[in-house]
């Protein structure tokens, strides 16, 4: 009775079709604390395609011990995966172009620079990500290192880093640097706390953040996603700033005030 009075559940709207790439996301069932299988992962593609996202790329986590994934397992795991989708006859989910990964640095991460042991954003591009709890030591030497190498670095989530502020020397010591940054989607409308979400808006009105990314990890996030997709906020930040996503995959390089 009375069913008509009950609010009807919301469903994403397209604020995100600007970006067009996802660039950062746990869809890759069973290989970190992301989705745990094809039908959740395929649950939240449908949202972030009706969020806008045309395009996506998995980024697993990369991070010992707790996740030692190795890169051709984990490209194996992909394409087993979009056969999975192919004989579910998965629909209105974003195109899949690649497996990358997420990559902490931590203590083996010297090794993977040596061995060029890294599945790249776009073929590009290495994301990166530090720990949440302790800064990293030596990372100017981890950075030059990388750099020596040619690798175009994004941090993944600056904002969420609590030793950071969104003034922080170091962190403008990194954009000196060349670093890109990818401020999560969910950070803005305070889905990891008002402090994140603070920094997350600051940080993108200095000119600072490049990318915005879903981190998409399960169900929970998506239905965080569906309502940032109707933030007003949030799409007023979408129509005033530029962002790179949809460079990415392209064969001309991104085009950036990069310093």
């Amino acid at each position: 009775m009375f069913e008509f009075l009950k609010p009807k559940p919301k469903t994403a709207i397209p604020t995100f079709a600007p970006l067009g790439i996802d660039i950062h996301c746990h869809m890759l069932p069973g290989v970190d604390d992301g989705s745990k299988s094809n039908e959740e992962s395929l649950a939240c593609l449908k949202v972030m395609r009706d969020a806008g996202f045309e395009k996506v790329i998995c980024t697993p986590h990369y991070q010992y011990p707790r996740f030692p994934n190795v890169e051709s397992d984990i490209q194996n795991r992909y394409d087993s995966m979009l056969l999975d989708f192919t004989s579910l006859n998965a629909q209105n989910i974003p195109q899949m172009i690649g497996v990358a990964g997420e990559y902490r640095v931590d203590s083996g991460f010297s090794d993977r620079i040596k061995n060029n042991q890294f599945l790249l954003v776009g073929g590009k591009y290495l994301l990166t990500e530090f720990s949440l709890h302790q800064q990293v030591i030596g990372l100017d030497q981890v950075m030059f290192d990388l750099q020596m190498k040619n690798y175009e670095i994004i941090l993944a989530h600056p904002e969420r880093y609590p030793y950071y502020s969104s003034a922080s020397s170091k962190l403008q010591h990194l954009k000196d640097m060349g670093v890109y940054f990818q401020v999560n989607i969910l950070s803005l409308i305070g889905f990891y706390g008002e402090g994140p979400r603070r920094k997350a808006f600051e940080m993108i009105e200095k000119g600072w953040v490049e990318f915005l990314g879903t981190d998409m990890h399960n169900t929970l996030y998506a239905q965080a996603l569906i309502d940032a997709t109707h933030d007003r906020k949030i799409i007023k930040l979408i129509e005033k700033h530029q962002f790179l996503n949809s460079q990415v995959g392209s064969k001309e390089p991104i085009k950036t005030n990069k310093i």
